[in-house]
Protein backbone atom coordinates (compact mmCIF):
# COMPACT_ATOMS: atom_id res chain seq x y z
CA UNK A 1 0.00 0.00 0.00
CA UNK A 2 1.33 3.42 -0.91
CA UNK A 3 1.40 5.94 1.95
CA UNK A 4 1.34 9.68 1.44
CA UNK A 5 2.00 12.44 3.89
CA UNK A 6 -1.01 14.62 4.64
CA UNK A 7 -0.47 18.16 3.45
CA UNK A 8 -3.59 20.11 4.27
CA UNK A 9 -3.52 23.84 4.91
CA UNK A 10 -6.68 23.43 6.98
CA UNK A 11 -6.73 23.43 10.77
CA UNK A 12 -6.92 19.74 11.59
CA UNK A 13 -7.04 18.28 15.06
CA UNK A 14 -3.99 16.08 15.45
CA UNK A 15 -4.48 14.87 19.02
CA UNK A 16 -6.66 15.25 22.06
CA UNK A 17 -6.35 14.15 25.63
CA UNK A 18 -7.73 15.25 28.97
CA UNK A 19 -7.12 18.95 29.35
CA UNK A 20 -5.76 19.76 25.90
CA UNK A 21 -6.24 19.53 22.14
CA UNK A 22 -3.58 19.77 19.43
CA UNK A 23 -4.61 21.74 16.34
CA UNK A 24 -1.84 21.49 13.78
CA UNK A 25 1.28 21.97 15.89
CA UNK A 26 -0.41 24.06 18.63
CA UNK A 27 -1.54 22.57 21.93
CA UNK A 28 -4.65 24.34 23.26
CA UNK A 29 -5.54 23.99 26.93
CA UNK A 30 -8.61 26.23 26.92
CA UNK A 31 -12.11 25.91 25.45
CA UNK A 32 -11.86 26.80 21.77
CA UNK A 33 -13.66 27.01 18.45
CA UNK A 34 -11.93 25.56 15.40
CA UNK A 35 -12.75 25.86 11.71
CA UNK A 36 -10.64 24.96 8.70
CA UNK A 37 -9.35 28.54 8.57
CA UNK A 38 -9.71 29.93 12.11
CA UNK A 39 -8.92 29.08 15.73
CA UNK A 40 -10.76 31.02 18.43
CA UNK A 41 -8.77 30.55 21.62
CA UNK A 42 -10.17 31.10 25.12
CA UNK A 43 -13.76 30.51 24.01
CA UNK A 44 -15.80 32.10 26.80
CA UNK A 45 -18.57 29.54 27.20
CA UNK A 46 -20.46 30.57 30.34
CA UNK A 47 -21.54 27.09 31.44
CA UNK A 48 -20.01 24.05 29.78
CA UNK A 49 -23.07 22.01 30.77
CA UNK A 50 -25.48 24.32 28.90
CA UNK A 51 -24.19 26.03 25.77
CA UNK A 52 -26.33 29.00 24.68
CA UNK A 53 -26.75 30.86 21.42
CA UNK A 54 -24.78 33.76 22.93
CA UNK A 55 -21.92 31.37 23.74
CA UNK A 56 -21.84 30.33 20.09
CA UNK A 57 -21.62 33.90 18.72
CA UNK A 58 -17.91 33.50 17.80
CA UNK A 59 -18.72 30.30 15.87
CA UNK A 60 -21.76 31.84 14.18
CA UNK A 61 -19.64 34.76 12.95
CA UNK A 62 -17.57 32.23 10.96
CA UNK A 63 -20.62 31.23 8.84
CA UNK A 64 -20.69 27.46 9.42
CA UNK A 65 -23.28 25.13 7.97
CA UNK A 66 -22.80 22.83 10.98
CA UNK A 67 -21.56 23.32 14.53
CA UNK A 68 -20.22 20.34 16.42
CA UNK A 69 -20.19 20.90 20.15
CA UNK A 70 -17.61 18.79 21.95
CA UNK A 71 -19.14 18.76 25.41
CA UNK A 72 -16.18 17.44 27.40
CA UNK A 73 -15.74 13.89 28.59
CA UNK A 74 -19.41 13.32 29.30
CA UNK A 75 -22.11 13.19 26.66
CA UNK A 76 -24.63 15.90 27.43
CA UNK A 77 -28.13 16.40 26.12
CA UNK A 78 -28.53 19.23 23.66
CA UNK A 79 -30.54 22.26 24.69
CA UNK A 80 -33.83 22.22 22.77
CA UNK A 81 -34.01 26.03 22.56
CA UNK A 82 -30.48 26.21 21.15
CA UNK A 83 -31.28 23.57 18.56
CA UNK A 84 -34.43 25.48 17.52
CA UNK A 85 -32.56 28.79 17.19
CA UNK A 86 -29.87 27.21 15.04
CA UNK A 87 -32.47 25.41 12.90
CA UNK A 88 -34.13 28.77 12.23
CA UNK A 89 -30.76 29.93 10.86
CA UNK A 90 -30.38 26.73 8.79
CA UNK A 91 -27.35 25.67 10.83
CA UNK A 92 -27.04 22.07 11.95
CA UNK A 93 -25.79 21.24 15.44
CA UNK A 94 -24.46 18.04 16.98
CA UNK A 95 -23.50 17.41 20.61
CA UNK A 96 -20.98 14.71 21.46
CA UNK A 97 -18.00 14.01 23.67
CA UNK A 98 -15.03 16.20 22.75
CA UNK A 99 -12.94 13.25 21.52
CA UNK A 100 -15.73 12.21 19.10
CA UNK A 101 -16.24 15.85 18.05
CA UNK A 102 -12.55 16.10 17.11
CA UNK A 103 -12.72 12.98 14.94
CA UNK A 104 -15.98 14.07 13.28
CA UNK A 105 -14.67 17.58 12.66
CA UNK A 106 -11.60 16.24 10.80
CA UNK A 107 -13.74 14.03 8.55
CA UNK A 108 -16.05 16.93 7.68
CA UNK A 109 -13.13 19.30 6.96
CA UNK A 110 -11.68 16.70 4.58
CA UNK A 111 -15.08 16.58 2.85
CA UNK A 112 -14.91 20.35 2.35
CA UNK A 113 -17.84 21.11 4.68
CA UNK A 114 -18.14 24.49 6.47
CA UNK A 115 -17.96 23.08 9.98
CA UNK A 116 -17.08 24.72 13.27
CA UNK A 117 -16.05 22.64 16.28
CA UNK A 118 -16.85 24.31 19.60
CA UNK A 119 -14.71 22.27 21.97
CA UNK A 120 -14.91 22.10 25.74
CA UNK A 121 -11.56 21.04 27.15
CA UNK A 122 -12.00 19.16 30.44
Amino acid sequence: MQMTRESSASNLIRAWEDGRIRVGEQWLTEHCIVTAETIVRDWAVTDSRRVTIDDLAPALSLDPELIIIGAGNTARSPDVDLMAELAERSIGVEFMQTSAACRTYNVLVHEGRRVAAALIVD
